[in-house]
């Protein structure tokens, strides 16, 4: 017969840890825990200062053989006891340690999706609007750390071969350039950004002026590439940044005269 762990209750009274019972099926389980969690976040920015987003979160724990359950409320007491100093990328490796051990297990995984927003400035009016991007946290600890974070960027891309044959104009169209990254010390959201924008044919913008469109559609105009291009220019920029160790990287282009996407990827480990 499985034996019941007891805690003691609000009134002094002992209940029974169902959860921290043995369990004779001798079937481990690489993750449970809580998925899906809608939780404010504060996050640190490059410039010193804060943001505050929004982010869906998950986190797990490795279930040993013999033991019948997870404890489920003690994810959470660890992320709120997390949430006080606005997060970096960097400090997503503590935490997941912190649910490990208060989870008293093996290997921990945290993972947060959230929409990060950077002020850009049109190019020629200096028009200031509020950039959206997509970024996720995510970490396994267990002998070590293994830390990743993920940026997608809305680029433009001008198809070369459009431009080559047509007697005036060249398709283009919107891309999504995304890298998921492991790092070597400090990188923030906004370098990583900056690598993305750099391999498109030219970055976009929330506001822009006549003048501004002139001048972002003539830069893309000069400057045609095809997704390969895109994902080898981004892998040379990543190759030669020393603060990434591995990634992987794609482009999406949203063809605007085909009924299909173009969609390219590289997968690379710089440590050997």
């Amino acid at each position: 017969m499985n034996s019941t762990a007891s805690t003691s209750g609000a009134a002094g009274q002992t209940m029974p840890d169902v959860q921290a019972s043995r369990d004779t099926r001798r079937v481990a389980i690489d993750r449970v825990g809580v998925k899906e969690v809608v939780y404010p976040i504060r996050l640190a920015t490059r410039d010193g200062g804060e943001q505050r987003s929004v982010a869906t979160i998950s986190m797990y724990v490795a279930l040993p053989q013999e033991q019948k359950g997870t404890h489920m409320s003690r994810f959470l007491e660890v992320l709120n006891e997390h949430a006080g100093e606005p997060f970096r990328p960097e400090d997503i490796p503590t935490l997941t340690r912190a649910i490990r051990d208060r989870l008293k297990a093996e290997q921990a995984h945290f993972e947060a999706r959230f929409v990060y927003f950077i002020e850009k400035h049109a190019p020629v009016t200096g028009a200031a609007g509020l950039m959206n991007y997509e970024v996720t946290f995510e970490c396994t600890s267990n002998s070590h750390d293994d830390m990743m974070m993920t940026v997608a960027a809305p680029a433009t891309s001008l198809c070369p071969c459009s431009k080559e044959i047509s007697e005036y104009g060249a398709h283009n169209q919107r891309c999504r350039i995304e890298a998921k990254v492991r790092m070597n010390g400090v990188l923030w959201i906004e370098d990583l950004v900056e690598l993305l924008e750099h391999a498109a044919s030219h970055p976009v913008y929330a506001v822009l002026k006549r003048p501004d469109e002139k001048y972002v559609t003539e830069k893309a105009f000069e400057n045609p590439k095809f997704v390969e291009d895109i994902v080898r220019d981004l892998a040379m920029s990543l190759d030669d940044e020393d603060r990434i160790s591995w990634y992987s990287i794609s482009s999406e282009n949203f063809e605007s005269i085909h009924s299909h996407n173009a969609y390219a990827e590289i997968i690379r480990d710089k440590r050997g």
